[in-house]
């Protein structure tokens, strides 16, 4: 009986101990979400520098492109979403505060965002969007071999405005003035409009600026213009985008053409742009996220990718506005009818 007793506490002892030693842990560096879990778990950190439909589709464009690469907000993806509402002091606010995130990887949608990001992270790796020109904001010195911890996707073609400037040489023969909205405080305003500026130069015609500080100004600004410009233009300048409602206003009153830099001002009422969908711009950061985050590649070593799909959109609803008729010539530009010329 007393080894029957004995036999028996021997076994259960061994028993416990087999399941205390087969028990799965959670390994550190391999980010389970929790006790018993193998999933890994990720988190980024976003600042954007203001709400307007092509930095929000931006935004959408790389959440889509982890979601489709199986890293989810609300199931395996933490997301710190940080909003500067075009403010430089929250602008630099967020950029400190990231500065001691704990997140795998920082995000930066628009220059300003990207710049103080780049000041304050640089112990993360970090990935840019919707910057122009990402030498002239010193985030990167070369754009094949960026060499430090940042790097990303550029939102523009120094093509794509000069396309347009030619669009509207071409099929608008009485406009000679065309009159830019800009807050040259913006490096990628200034950029893309020297870009102009030397392009109606070499086609004979004049560009003449109405400068604004910040979004509240923009409507005064187009104001400015009339009797003095034949056409509103708009560069991808975010506290002008973000007035652009006052814009297509002013313009339709005094039936002033109005052309943009991105399809969602022409979405909205712009006449055209040469441009492309800044969700696919925002996917494209999103890969280059997932490249990061599942496989473990660096910035250093990610070349700074651009659009390369570009292509005339024209919005024929919003050319009637401004008694502006679209013709056969104008979309036969167009490559993509079917998604590009909006009725």
């Amino acid at each position: 009986m007393k080894k029957n007793k004995l036999w028996l506490s021997l076994s259960l002892s061994a028993l416990l101990l087999t399941a205390a030693g087969c028990g799965d842990k959670p390994d550190a560096s391999s980010g389970s979400t929790g006790e018993g879990s193998n999933e890994q778990s990720y988190s980024i950190a976003i600042s954007q520098y203001v709400e307007h439909p092509s930095l929000d589709a931006t935004r959408e464009g790389i959440l889509a492109a982890l979601k489709d690469n199986g890293i989810t907000e609300d199931d395996n993806l933490k997301v710190d979403m940080n909003n500067a509402q075009a403010d430089p002091t929250n602008n630099l606010s967020i950029g400190q505060k990231l500065k001691n995130t704990d997140a795998d990887l920082v995000l930066a949608i628009a220059t300003p965002s990207a710049i103080v990001v780049k000041e304050n992270v640089t112990d993360k790796p970090v990935l840019f969007a919707a910057v122009t020109d990402p030498v002239d904001a010193k985030l990167v010195s070369d754009l094949k071999q960026p060499g430090g911890n940042v790097s990303g996707a550029s939102d523009t073609n120094p093509e794509a405005t000069k396309q347009l400037m030619t669009f509207i040489h071409d099929h608008f023969p009485e406009i000679k003035t065309v009159g830019l909205i800009i807050n040259e405080g913006e490096a990628n305003a200034v950029v893309m409009s020297k870009t102009a500026e030397e392009a109606l130069s070499e086609l004979g015609m004049t560009l003449i600026k109405a400068p604004v500080t910040n979004t509240s100004e923009v409507k005064q600004a187009a104001e400015s213009l009339v009797g003095k410009a034949d056409a509103f233009f708009i560069t991808l300048d975010n506290n002008v985008v973000s007035g652009v409602d006052t814009i297509i206003q002013t313009a339709k009153e005094n039936q002033i053409p109005f052309f943009s830099s991105d399809r969602d001002t022409v979405e909205k009422g712009a006449i055209a742009t040469v441009g492309f969908k800044y969700f696919d711009h925002g996917y494209q950061v999103g890969l280059m996220a997932v490249e990061v985050l599942k496989n473990g590649k660096q910035p250093a070593e990610m070349e700074v990718t651009f659009p390369d799909k570009l292509d005339l959109i024209l919005n024929v609803k919003a050319a009637a506005d401004y008694g502006i008729t679209i013709t056969d010539d104008m979309k036969q530009e167009v490559k993509d009818p079917e998604n590009n010329i909006i009725e």
